[in-house]
């Protein structure tokens, strides 16, 4: 029987092969504002599922140094660039994450303007609302005095990445005001939970929703962003004090297949991987560096578990929720489809890389 690191690695070999095989069916027809077709399934598509995608898979390439990855990653930013960027939003910006988390390993010039002019345009140009916070405007949807916990996971970490590797401190600063801010309106006093949105039309958080994979960006966004840039002392103990009431709950809410339900708090909703496989890096990164209460890495692994009971012999994903918009009814999120997204691949990276860190773990327990 192979030992575990050496499951892990084969289950690692097929999330590459299931997200680049990736392609649109046309089951979901959502067009852009400028009325180009929007593609949030297939890997060849710029948009934030393909974002987040490529930062599993750079972060993959970090860890075993592939070179035939690095040629797919790298092949794939020079055909859109060649092709040209599509317009600026919270979500188009995405990709420039793992792209600065490459340019931070290789210094290759071909990105370095690239980087360079979507930095300066997200910090300039991007619309805020009250408190300078993002405003979360994506391709198809204008979402006027909104604030979602997306936005984090999907621009202030690019912003805090490049900023460090490009020596441009005003970029962290940045990407410091933009969790601060959203912490402020986003995070549940009560329950340690994050709630996905919160619009200043009215002062709510719309159906109060505590969403499973908005609070995975959360988890994933903190501690990344620990590792992304060096963070102000006062706003990482913040921050991390926000990600330790939000871990204390996440453990007291984890289903006994390891999982979390779409829903955290709410037992009708369905469970869902792509916040499982978030919160299973999470609690084990966590463990690995000392923060958090107890019991992280023993539920970490089980969400490692429940993640590498859901890949398919393609290396598909299963149980991946779709691409979720602003629920104003808690009905919205239990009835969101499943289908194998970026996302879902790239978030299963990450949680199987981290587990690699805790194999003799994983030997032990098996």
């Amino acid at each position: 029987m192979p030992a575990a690191g050496e499951i892990l690695r084969q289950c690692l070999d097929l999330l590459v092969a299931g997200i680049t095989e990736l392609r649109h069916d046309g089951r979901f027809h959502e067009p852009n504002l400028d009325g180009t077709p929007g593609d949030y399934i297939s890997f060849d598509a710029w948009e934030w599922p393909q974002g987040v995608g490529l930062y599993g898979l750079v972060r993959l390439w970090q860890f075993n140094g592939d070179a035939a990855l690095r040629r797919t990653i790298e092949d794939w930013y020079q055909r859109h660039i060649d092709h040209g960027l599509p317009p600026l939003n919270i979500n188009t910006t995405a990709p420039m994450l793992a792209l600065s988390v490459l340019w931070n390993e290789t210094r290759d010039p071909r990105w370095t303007p690239v980087l360079d002019r979507w930095a300066n345009r997200l910090v300039a140009e991007a619309p805020r609302t009250f408190g300078g916070g993002f405003q979360h405007d994506v391709s198809d949807k204008i979402n006027d005095h909104e604030l979602w916990d997306d936005t984090l996971f999907m621009a202030a970490l690019f912003l805090a990445s490049y900023g460090k590797t490009s020596g441009r401190t005003e970029l962290v600063e940045e990407a410091e005001k933009q969790f601060l801010v959203h912490a402020h309106y986003l995070a549940d006093r009560e329950t340690g939970l994050w709630f996905h949105g919160w619009t200043f039309d009215g002062a709510h958080n719309f159906a109060e929703a505590r969403w499973a994979r908005g609070n995975a960006w959360i988890t994933v966004g903190i501690l990344d962003l620990m590792e992304l840039a060096h963070i102000t002392p006062s706003v990482r103990d913040f921050l991390l004090s926000i990600l330790e009431s939000q871990i204390e709950t996440l453990l007291r809410l984890q289903a006994p297949s390891g999982a979390w339900r779409t829903l955290l708090d709410d037992e009708t909703s369905y469970e869902e991987i792509s916040a499982t496989a978030g919160f299973g890096y999470g609690l084990l990164k966590a463990s690995r560096l000392g923060i958090g209460p107890d019991g992280c890495r023993e539920a970490g692994l089980k969400a490692l578990a429940a993640v590498m009971n859901s890949i398919d012999a393609n290396g598909t994903v299963a149980n991946v929720s779709y691409g979720t918009r602003m629920g104003h009814d808690l009905q919205f999120y239990r009835d969101i489809p499943i289908r194998p997204t970026g996302y879902g691949q790239a978030l299963a990276m990450l949680c199987l890389v981290e587990g690699l860190r805790h194999v003799p773990g994983l030997e032990a327990a098996a």
